[in-house]
């Protein structure tokens, strides 16, 4: 820090992975300045949602994080204090993986912006493609999903408590306080799985002879299994009852809304991965409770949701029902 830029060293046989977000007040996070009287994180939630972002991009590339880089663009009347706590923010997200701020900038503008860059390293043959799933292999997630989506309706009904109840949305008003926080804390404070790359290291699953394919759910699920299969040019089956969803929504939503969210909701920032059936099931057993296999990577042109037991109609999945910045 200080000089006009960083010098980071790359480890002996191993290729740089750089990749950028950039999060805007009004359209990833609310402060209450783009949009007066919302607001649905704090400016550390701000630092760490945007630092969760960039890091999770990391571990889809199956990449060890290095360094990040911070872009701020800032109104001029922006108060000193919350810029500490975005950085506190940024820090919080970044201390678990030892990963350091390298640098950045900051300016003037109208609008709130945070663009972060993050730097790591993998071996070439270690890299997590879009393009590399086989018909057969099993789609692994990492996590629940849903859950992102669901902690967003609570904030933007929040109420205090003088005010009515939410009659036309009465789940607000049943779920308990400590499932409420869980949601609330998947959208404002979302975990970067760069754990799950190091599973994949203790499992020693690189030492296949092939490639593996992986991407996040950030734009989500839905988006990023049709978005592999589009670049590996396969189809896939998913199993309508296999996709992890938190049991407080399944309980007090209906099940066609449940999966919207967890198919189109986005923000869950876990991890899609397309690997041989065998290895997956590791993966699975490796990580906590909410991974699962949701489905089989086909040679078909297109992603189905079907249901088995015959309770919900077929759906072709497609990236035009997600949220489209254009």
């Amino acid at each position: 820090m200080g000089d006009d830029a960083a010098v980071l060293s790359v480890p002996s046989g191993h290729d740089l992975v750089v990749t950028t977000d950039v999060l805007v007040d009004g359209v990833h996070f609310s402060l209450g300045r783009a949009m007066p009287g919302v607001v649905t994180t704090s400016a550390a939630d701000v630092g760490w949602r945007a630092t969760a972002a960039n890091l999770s991009d990391l571990a889809a590339m199956g990449a060890i994080a290095q360094a990040i880089t911070v872009g701020l663009s800032l109104p001029g009347d922006f108060p000193v204090a919350q810029v500490k706590e975005l950085y506190s923010g940024i820090a919080d997200c970044l201390a678990p993986f030892d990963v350091v701020i390298a640098g950045g900038d900051v300016c003037r503008s109208p609008i709130v912006s945070v663009a972060i860059s993050a730097l790591g390293y993998v071996k070439p043959e270690q890299v997590l493609l879009r393009t590399a799933a086989q018909p057969g292999d099993a789609i692994v997630v990492t996590g629940v999903h849903g859950a992102s989506r669901a902690g967003l309706e609570l904030l933007l009904h929040t109420q205090d408590e003088e005010s009515e109840p939410l009659n036309d949305e009465p789940w607000l008003n049943e779920i308990s306080e400590i499932e409420r926080n869980f949601l609330i804390q998947a959208h404002q404070r979302p975990r970067p799985r760069l754990d799950v790359v190091r599973g994949l290291h203790e499992m020693k699953a690189f030492e296949r002879s092939r490639s593996f394919a992986g991407m996040d759910s950030s734009d989500g699920l839905a988006d990023a299994v049709v978005q592999i299969c589009q670049q590996s040019g396969v189809g896939a089956c998913l199993d309508y009852h296999q996709i992890p969803i938190p049991e407080c929504i399944a309980r007090w939503r209906s099940p066609e809304q449940v999966m919207q969210w967890a198919l189109y909701g986005g923000e869950d920032f876990e991890l899609v991965l397309c690997l041989p059936e065998d290895l997956g099931q590791l993966l699975v057993n490796h990580l906590e409770s909410g991974a699962a296999i949701i489905g089989y990577i086909t040679d078909e042109s297109h992603v189905v949701l079907r249901d088995a037991r015959g309770q919900c109609q077929e759906q072709i999945l497609s990236l035009t029902q997600g949220f489209q910045h254009f």
